[in-house]
This record gives structure tokens, sequence and C-alpha cells, in this order.
């Protein structure tokens, strides 16, 4: 399970970007006008430049590219869609959405935060970094025409603010106000200390119609097709099946830069499965071109169908270069029979990964120990002096094991029924004071113990088997719960839940993003990404040291704490990782040789291609 970024639309993703109190080139020269963005005040391109190095400027437009979806962000789902509003909580977003809309500005992913002028040609900041006025190009439209103003900026940030996703004004959170001084110049305040990335996220927010919505309320789910103003608008659709999005011919973005070379698919379709089983049976068949693979079963057993032995569909695997987050079983420790740390610690012992990749998995994943897996904000060994000082003042509050050894789930002998690990469950278990009887194991009031992990979809089930059994062996009763894509949203999002599956998604710079996953706000905020409830002050206080960090290092120093003390909760049952892309693509596609390193995903579709040689051959293997 992923989260969306899109390059044009920074904003779109919790982890997509970075915090603290920021630097710019722009501010380390006095407040200078200025063409690009980043954290630490490091650019790559210069004003002249002409466009982004992984992309090929000369790529042809054309084709169709239709996929299922990979990713997500706010309301949307991977299963279904029923509105066309993807910035609220209200209803299921349509994945694609965030092609429609422009933004100030957009992302490059070869550097790790750096964002470029798109619908603002340049940006002053303030030597106190509190300030930041953009200038508008005079070319920007919407999709009907109409000229896109500083004051559709204003108006887009401000409701965003008041009415957007949960995560979004936890997000914006430093944010104070947008203005516009004229249809050109559009200013935007932000709150002293504010976290640093949080320029970076308004600049790549989705900008709306101020005058479409003056008769519209922005805050409720909705088919009827909003006016943007990106590389593509609404075409075809139907709710829960397909929607697709029809390249906007004569976008008055598309030879900037920063997209160059980019969008150039004329239709780009998603289609909507409930099932995983099915939804490959669906590309067999041709129904979609190109899939990215995330069930090991699958890419080990499946890729066998005449199309592939023929050569008319292609494997690929492709780096991944970025943090990989963390995937685990989230404990919602809201509930009583979790939240002692010996329950869970002993129900993390319960889950053999080693059978489960051998058996389950083919051997294709590695184990996950933390939500910064793959990158070195990932604590190890003893802590450093740096992040000692750090965790010093909590000291007495936090597990002594913060100040060890960072915790890691145990390795199991690979029996699927360690006995090792399993009495070691058992001895933790009954530190809890939770007894058994009659083969059940009790909670402090009596009842037998359950555990319903909630899921969307059946493809996860065999997963859970094991792990299932073997919670049977502590007396504990696990069940699946199985339910549709908007059900479990609600639920999610409401936090009514025993254990579900979440993914945490890093950038390879996190500040303010760290919010939603780990502060004690976010804990009481539904909607938010904190499942587990996690509401810890010194959680709080490193997310803090996170977000002001003035430089990398002390960035790092910072999360590296932050992981220890995450960790030492033992909030998760820690899953699994892969440091690339399985993909595979009915052969009509062409693609840089590989993603830029900072790339959410492949790079498809914004800078891929139809390849028309291709797709005529295609056509005569018929």
């Amino acid at each position: 399970m992923a989260l969306i970024t899109r390059r044009h639309a920074l904003g779109l993703g919790i982890g997509t970007l970075c915090a603290s109190r920021f630097r710019t080139a722009a501010a380390d020269n006095g407040g200078a006008e200025m063409h690009g963005m980043s954290v630490f005040g490091d650019l790559k391109y210069p004003a002249d430049f002409k466009h982004l190095d992984y992309v090929n400027p000369q790529a042809p437009k054309g084709g169709v590219f239709s996929s299922i979806p990979s990713t997500r962000a706010y309301n949307q789902s991977f299963h279904t869609f029923n509105s066309f509003n993807a910035f609220i909580l209200k209803g299921e977003g349509a994945k694609g959405m965030e092609l429609t809309f422009a933004a100030l500005m957009a992302r490059a992913t070869d550097e790790p935060d750096a964002v470029y002028g798109l619908a603002a040609k340049s940006v002053w900041i303030s030597p106190d970094k509190l300030t930041y006025r953009f200038t508008m190009r005079p070319e920007a439209r919407f999709h009907d025409g109409s000229k896109l103003t500083a004051h559709d900026v204003a108006f887009s940030l401000n409701t965003l603010k008041e009415k957007g996703h949960p995560l979004i004004m936890v997000q914006l959170r430093d944010f104070v106000k947008a203005e516009a001084e004229d249809d050109e110049k559009v200013t935007v305040t932000f709150a002293p200390n504010r976290a640093r990335d949080v320029p970076l996220y308004v600049a790549g927010l989705p900008i709306f119609s101020k005058a479409y919505y003056a008769t519209r309320p922005f805050e409720e789910s909705t088919t009827d097709i909003p006016l943007g103003s990106g590389p593509y608008k609404v075409g075809r659709y139907e709710i829960n099946r397909y929607v697709e999005f029809d390249r906007v011919k004569d976008w008055w973005a598309a030879d900037l830069p920063v997209n160059r070379g980019s969008y150039n698919f004329d239709t780009v379709r998603y289609e909507f499965y409930r099932d995983r089983d099915v939804a490959f049976e669906g590309f067999t068949g041709k129904n979609y071109l190109y899939r990215e693979e995330f069930t090991a079963r699958i890419w080990a057993t499946r890729y066998d169908f005449p199309a592939i032995k023929d050569g008319r569909v292609k494997r690929e695997t492709l780096p991944d270069e970025l943090p990989s987050g963390g995937q685990g079983w989230f404990f919602n420790t809201r509930r009583d029979k979790f939240k002692d740390p010996k329950v869970r610690e002993a129900i993390i012992h319960a889950f053999d990964f080693e059978w489960t990749n051998k058996t389950v998995m083919y051997g294709a994943y590695a184990r996950t120990a933390s939500p910064f897996q793959n990158s070195d904000m990932v604590a190890t060994g003893l802590p450093s002096p740096e992040e000692l000082k750090l965790l010093e003042p909590f000291r007495g509050q936090v597990p002594d094991d913060v100040f060890g050894e960072p915790f890691v789930p145990p390795v199991s002998d690979g029996s699927g029924q360690d006995r090792k690990l399993l009495r070691k469950a058992q001895q933790l278990l009954q530190e809890a004071k939770l007894p058994v009887k009659d083969g059940k194991r009790l909670l402090p009031n009596g009842e037998v113990f359950t555990i319903e992990f909630l899921l969307d979809e059946p493809s996860f089930q065999p997963h859970h088997a094991p792990f299932i059994k073997n919670l049977g062996q502590l007396g504990i009763e696990a069940s699946i719960r199985l339910i549709d894509a908007v059900q479990y949203r609600a639920r999610v999002e409401s936090f009514d839940f025993d254990m579900t599956v979440m993914r945490l998604s890093m950038s390879p710079t996190p500040g303010d993003s760290l919010r939603p996953y780990f502060t004690s706000h976010a804990a009481a905020t539904k909607g938010s990404y904190n499942l587990a409830g996690v509401a810890n002050p010194a959680i709080d206080a490193l997310v803090d040291k996170a977000i002001g960090a003035e430089t990398r290092a002390d960035l790092t120093i910072a999360c590296r704490a932050l992981d220890r003390v995450f960790r030492a909760g033992r909030y998760w049952v820690p899953q699994w990782y892969r440091t690339n892309h399985p993909i595979a693509y009915w052969d009509v596609f062409a693609h840089p040789e590989k993603p830029a390193r900072y790339t959410q995903g492949t790079g498809a579709p914004e800078n891929w291609w139809y390849d028309a040689a291709k797709a005529a051959k295609l056509e005569q293997a018929k």
C-alpha cells in the first residue's frame, strides 16, 4: 500500500516532501526573486534550464496509457470511486484527479526536494522566510479559457486550510493566509517557527477556480467535473469501474521546462477492480496495458501466459532508491486490549516473517524494522552522543531500551511455528497478567482476547492465515473481517478497527509530513494516518526536533532518535519491503532508462510515452 505523489502536484501525498525551518537559495540571497525553491538551499537547475534531465524532451505525444491504481492520496481508493472531489474527506475520490490541476510549482524528482515554477514563474521570499510572494504566469489558463490568477491561488489555499481533507489541514497548520495583491501576485504568510516544508507543500497544492466554486460548495462529494487547469481533463467514465483523462492538447504549460517531455499520452485511463486476482486476469486479457506487481506470488507464478511467452508483454524490474517507509499491521492502541506494550510485543513474536516470505511471497522481500527503512535515518547500534542529547530529557518517561540497541523484530526458524518465539510470547502475556482458561486467553475484564484484522481485499488473506494460527496457539482468537473499500476507508478513518495494514511513506527529507503519522494531535484527528493512536510526549518533541533541524545531518540525527522511541513502543507488527519495482506492460510503451532517484514509483505515466511502431507490431502479432 502506498500514497500517491505527483511531480506536478507535490502536495498530494503525505511524505512527499520535507519540513523544518525552511532555507532556500532565495532566502540566502536576501530575498531575491527565484525560479525555484529547495529545503537546504540547493537547486540543480539554473533559471534558463530547458528540460529536466531524466525525461525525453523529444517524446512523441499520443496513444493510451491504462492501469489500475497503485497509489492513492487523501480520499482516494485503490478499488473504486464515486466522486471527482479528491481533496476532501467525503466520498471516494477518483484516482487521477491530480492530473487535472496545476500548482504554483512542480517537483524535480532527481533532487531530494526542489521545486520549480509552474503556474508561478517566480517567488520572492522575505529575509525572515515568513512571507512568500509568487508572481503568476500571464498565460496560465483554466480549461474553459478563463485566466488563472493570484485570486484563484488565494481562494484555493485558504479553502483547503478551512475545508480540505484533514491531512491537508494538518500539513497547513503553519500556513496563515494567502492574499492576492492583484491578478499577478499572491502573498502567502506563514507562522513564526513554521515547519520548513510548508512553503513547498503550499506550492504543490492544486489551484481551483474561484469563479467555479462561487456557486458550488467545495466540501461536498460530487460527480460534477470540476474546472481544472492541468495537463489532463476528465473524459469518459463509469462510476466505480473506470475513469479516463484526456490530454489538453493546447495546454498552456506544455512547453515549460518542468513539463517538456512529460504528459505524453493522449489518454490516461484507470480501471477499478475489487479483487487483485481478478485485476491480474484483466491485465492478461489486455483490459489495461500497464501493471506494477505488488503480489510476489503472482510475479513468481503467473507471468507465464501466452503474451509473455511470445513477447507481446514485457517484464522489467526498475530500481527504487527512495526510502521504503514502513509497512505493517498497526495496533489500535486506543483500545484497552492493546494498551500494554508487552501484549503488543507478544503479538509481534507470533508473526513468522521468515516462513511467510519463503512460502507465501517466494523470498521476494526483506523484513522491515523501521518506519525509515531503506534510508540512513534508521537507528542502529547504541545511540550516538548526538542522539543521546535529544533522548536524555525523556529518560524515565520512555522505555529503557530506547537507550540501548533499537528493537528489531525477532527472526524465526522459518518453520511457521517457532516454539522459542511462541514461548517468549506466552511469557510476555503472562507478565501482562492475561491468564489462560480453558485454552482461551483472557483480558483483565474476563473477556476472551480477540483480534479482528480489517481487510478490504482478499489477496492479502494468505499472509494473515499463519499469523492467526500462531495467535491461536497463544489462546488469542483472531479472525479476518473482509469488507468493501468504502466501508474499509470509513472504519479506518474513524479508527474503528483492532489491527489493519498500512504503509508509512517517507520522503528523503522528512519533516512536517511526520505529524500525521506520529503525533498526539493526529492520533485524535479523524482521517489521519496515525492509525496506532501514538500519543507520546517524547515522540511529539522529537517530531518537533526533526521539523526544526537546520541541516540534513541534524535531521538525520533527530529521525534516528524518533525511530528509537517509536520502535520501543511496539506500535506495529513490521511486515516487509523491497527495493525495486516489478512491472509488466503490453509492448506499446517506451520510457527513460530508469526513474529519477526520488521518483515515487516508476515515472509512469508522466514520463513514459506511446511507441507507435511497437503498437503497430503488436497489432500484426494478433
